[in-house]
């Protein structure tokens, strides 16, 4: 270990100089305060909120029964013992996860200390379970509306030292970025070259591995990510047992590229440390909640969107001649072509159209290139085709492929034959192992602003993480995302 320890330390920057970079990094005490107060906020309003209503309905109910009271404290006692406050490092769907999980746990505790009592007259179970539900749905609207406002005003968070300016360390930091949910504020840099002074992604390089403890202080850090996946293992060693005197907390970027994130699992093997790793779309059992989930809301679906569907097509066969709706081969699962129905938001000849178009515009042909898709596309009914493609209430038909079971609500989106020639084989043969949704984690997250490789780059996490968690997270997405018209073409 002679290199580790021989290794030269620059001049450490003036602690004035990285004030400015450092300020509004506060701790996560005030974090977890905030969020508590938050989930103590809603937790009491859809209590009284289910017990009014419900009042409303059944004007005999009981008064509210005192046990239902401790609900919110209850409540916040578990987020704190599951360790919400912050929940540093928990992404949007561990967070959903955890909610519902810790609000169910205490209603049925609730329930259970009533039952005991003897007294199921004490309470009404219709307002103990509207007020569950409405628990449900508030609690994370509220959370996330603290975990904006809070990372608007640079209050969100703690700040992380990333130990590695390389390529990992770039992505880390990026991903940081893109998922302010997890809470780290990268703030300063560290690498196994001690000469690499600068910065990585905007964050100050501020010197060597052996600077761990200047960085620290000058950043006020408790917390640092180690992302130097082929440092020696010997080597790594040496430095953790520094580190883990200056960081309480330390996590460990390791080279396993292409493995899911989401739901793995350390295990001790005697001495060595495992990591499980689960893919729950293989497990039976998630197959038919997911299917299930799929026919219940499909089914009500389809019932609700008929008059929607039935007045978009009377305005599209006013804009348009032809039928209102159109069908397009689409690889599925395993390879098999189904037909997607959709609502027809281009002229007939959209395909000539097209080819003519992309040959006289050499800017236009380089975007097809890159996204398959044009922002100014000439092929689009004015009016009604714009307005159906940017709220996608011309994907509503394909409820009725996901009744049939070709589809899925939630998956990679199905593309046509020319789109998917663009992917690289192996991760098409990737997609093809779950069937096609509705909706995706590309079309949350990305939309029409994403290209080739960011589709990849989504679809493939959504395909190695799937969960109930993650599908219903996305569901919800997808309604803010509509509305808002998130990256619309």
């Amino acid at each position: 270990m002679t290199s580790a320890t021989t290794e030269p330390r620059p001049a450490p920057s003036p602690k004035g100089e990285l004030s400015v970079q450092f300020r509004g990094a506060h701790s996560s005490v005030l974090t977890g305060i905030a969020l508590a107060v938050s989930d103590l906020l809603a937790l009491s309003l859809a209590l009284a909120a289910g017990y009014f209503i419900w009042l409303f309905v059944n004007p005999t109910i009981p008064r509210i029964n005192t046990i239902l009271l401790l609900v919110p404290l209850g409540t916040i006692a578990e987020f704190l013992y599951s360790g919400h406050y912050p929940g540093l490092g928990l992404t949007a769907v561990e967070h959903l996860r955890r909610i519902c999980r810790g609000i169910t746990l205490v209603y049925l505790l609730m329930a259970a200390a009533i039952l005991l009592a003897k007294d199921m007259s004490a309470a009404s179970r219709g307002a103990v379970l509207l007020a569950w539900l409405l628990s449900l749905i508030a609690v994370p609207l509220a959370r996330s509306l603290t975990t904006h406002l809070l990372a608007s005003r640079s209050r969100w968070g703690v700040p992380v030292i990333i130990i590695g300016a390389g390529d990992t360390g770039r992505a880390v930091i990026r991903n940081l970025r893109l998922n302010r949910i997890l809470g780290y504020q990268p703030v300063a840099c560290l690498d196994d070259d001690p000469n690499k002074l600068g910065d990585c992604e905007g964050v100050p390089v501020l010197g060597g591995l052996l600077d761990a403890a200047m960085a620290a202080e000058l950043a006020g850090a408790r917390h640092a990510i180690v992302a130097i996946p082929r440092i020696n293992g010997e080597q790594l060693a040496w430095h953790l047992r520094r580190w883990r005197q200056i960081f309480p907390r330390l996590l460990i970027v390791p080279d396993l590229a292409g493995i899911a994130s989401l739901w793995t699992e350390p295990h001790d093997l005697g001495g060595l440390l495992g990591v499980e790793i689960r893919h729950n779309l293989l497990d039976p059992w998630n197959q038919n909640i997911k299917r299930a989930l799929d026919i219940v809301t499909a089914a009500i679906g389809i019932v609700l969107a008929a008059p929607l569907v039935a007045f978009c097509a009377a305005r599209i066969k006013l804009a348009s001649p032809g039928s209102a709706f159109y069908s397009q081969e689409r690889e599925a699962q395993n390879g098999l072509k189904i037909r997607v129905l959709k609502l027809r938001t281009m002229y007939p000849d959209a395909e000539e159209t097209l080819r003519t178009h992309l040959a006289g515009d050499a800017a236009a042909r380089a975007e097809w290139d890159r996204f398959c898709k044009l922002k100014h596309d000439p092929r689009i009914l004015p009016g009604v085709g714009h307005l159906l493609r940017q709220t996608s209430l011309d994907e509503l038909p394909q409820l009725w492929n996901i009744l049939k079971g070709e589809m899925s609500l939630v998956g990679p989106r199905p593309f046509p034959a020319y789109h998917n020639a663009r992917f690289d084989p192996e991760f098409r043969s990737v997609r093809m192992q779950v069937k096609p949704g509705l909706t995706g984690l590309w079309q949350i997250s990305a939309r029409s602003d994403g290209d080739i490789a960011v589709q990849e780059s989504l679809d493939s996490y959504y395909i190695r993480n799937w969960s109930i968690w993650l599908d219903l997270y996305i569901l919800v997405r997808t309604v803010r995302t509509v509305v808002s018209r998130e990256g619309a073409c």
